[in-house]
């Protein structure tokens, strides 16, 4: 069946794989350590009161059927070793069907996490990780060619990523039309790297230019994917500059390394790599190319749900369409923010809360905070407390379900709440009041840098959170 496979993109779909593979293990890690303060039995949004009230067939997951803290660290756990196993190539040692079901274990863990993550596993590169994942499923391994189909549906979904998020810019803010923009993402983006005070200090018409290289990436590159060789190879490698030109400004998780995965499948290596060996030269055998084709089938099908969002006014970011996240539509940014907010959390020791008394300041890992420190790089990494605390700063309706659980969890002295923290200010013990307030942050200038030290000014503007204690110890106290 030569019209099936294209022997060609063998180097492509092998690079694709561990590339996938290395983000499944940056996923099930963050699970495994971050979940019990989140969503465990005793975190702040409990799997297990969520399955009570929210069906299967709305949530499919393993942890319908049971939960605990233990059987979720352990399907974390078995994820990662699988999906590192897959970045060392077991999948190539193994016959055809056994490498597909190592993906398909993946895939389902992985959705059995997002199902029953809540609002902590609520962005689109949840959904992208699962629709990559569910296509590496029909990918094959090393005793077959790439088949054709799956590498079509593989730039289909690339295309979506980047002509969806272009669309979304060109109807959202006018910014993006105006190509001013940039002069405030850097700054005011949920998570800066350590490169970005520099690329927010660039000269402003670099950034206008920026802004209309993103729009010819996003919105004509893409199209360019779906044209012959080797005008669809240099489409991806421009989609891949690009990506890596936002992993050095920001910290986006694996946003970004996933759609350089993507890329790299549809560029053809024959050029560096020679001729495909004799294996990926192979006839399929008849049952995998009615399951590929019946995944393609699928996939088409439930396209039409993002190909109407995608032409509609109302355009909408990061949607599922169906509970299993075959299909979804994505988007990014497509409003951005003049001014950076945050939330800065305090706590005291004082038996009485006075505004001049003795607060000390918790420490994220990845959120500005203290004014000296440089933003860090986490991404792959996803550290979701701190990215949810972003969009507390937006509103607080954005933190209505967890943000008083969390400052419960400070004032007990949760261990598995503080893990999640950079700095905890009180070692000995917990403190007996926890407050937060609203601070405007802005990038220091060059000069201010210079005086100070300082990557941040901040200037507070209210109360976010009244000084609070635990109700039992006041019960105790009275």
């Amino acid at each position: 069946m030569d019209w099936f496979t294209a022997p060609e993109y063998w180097l492509g779909r092998l690079v694709f794989q561990r590339a996938l593979a290395g983000v499944y293990l940056f996923a099930f890690l963050g699970a495994a350590l971050q979940f019990r303060a989140l969503i465990g039995a005793r975190g702040m949004l409990p799997v297990p009161d969520y399955v009570r009230y929210v069906p299967f067939r709305r949530a499919p997951s393993l942890f319908q059927w049971r939960y605990s803290d233990r059987l979720f660290a352990g399907c974390a756990w078995a994820g990662a070793v699988l999906a590192g196993a897959l970045v060392a190539g077991a999948g190539d040692a193994v016959p055809l069907g056994c490498a597909m079901a190592m993906w398909a274990v993946l895939w389902l863990l992985y959705l059995s996490i997002v199902n029953v993550g809540q609002t902590w596993y609520a962005f689109g590169w949840e959904s992208l990780l699962l629709e990559t994942g569910f296509l590496a499923v029909f990918l094959g391994n090393a005793s077959v060619g790439p088949p054709v189909l799956v590498l079509v549906l593989l730039r289909w979904l690339l295309f979506r990523v980047e002509f969806g998020a272009g669309l979304i810019k060109i109807r959202g803010d006018a910014c993006w039309r105006k190509l001013t923009c940039l002069y405030y993402h850097h700054e005011t983006q949920p998570m800066p790297g350590p490169l970005s005070w520099f690329f927010h200090h660039l000269p402003r018409p670099l950034h206008r230019v920026e802004c209309a290289a993103n729009h010819v990436t996003q919105l004509v590159v893409p199209v360019l994917l779906f044209t012959p060789q080797p005008v669809a190879s240099v489409a991806a490698a421009i989609i891949v500059a690009t990506q890596l030109w936002l992993v050095l400004s920001g910290n986006f998780a694996w946003l970004n390394w996933l759609t350089i995965t993507l890329a790299l499948s549809a560029i053809d290596f024959t050029r560096i790599a020679g001729p495909p060996p004799a294996a990926a030269a192979r006839g399929a055998p008849v049952w995998y190319v009615v399951l590929v084709c019946a995944a393609a089938a699928l996939i088409l099908v439930l396209s039409r749900h993002p190909v109407r969002n995608m032409i509609s006014r109302r355009q909408v970011m990061n949607r599922s369409f169906d509970a299993l996240h075959l299909v979804n539509t994505y988007g990014a940014f497509g409003t951005v923010g003049r001014i950076r907010d945050e939330v800065v959390v305090e706590g005291t020791a004082d038996p009485v809360p006075r505004e001049d008394g003795d607060w000390r300041e918790y420490g994220f890992k990845g959120k500005p905070g203290d004014l000296r420190r440089l933003p860090r790089q986490f991404a792959p990494y996803h550290l979701r407390l701190d990215w949810l605390m972003w969009f507390a700063a937006l509103s607080p309706g954005y933190a209505r379900d967890w943000f008083g659980p969390f400052v419960e969890r400070l004032l007990s002295g949760d261990r598995d709440t503080l893990r999640l923290l950079r700095h905890d200010p009180f070692p000995d013990g917990p403190p007996l009041f926890v407050r937060a307030r609203l601070y405007r942050y802005r990038f220091t200038s060059r000069r201010e840098l210079r005086e100070t030290g300082a990557w941040w000014h901040r200037t507070l503007v209210r109360e976010y959170l009244p000084p609070t204690r635990l109700a039992a110890r006041v019960s105790r106290e009275q």
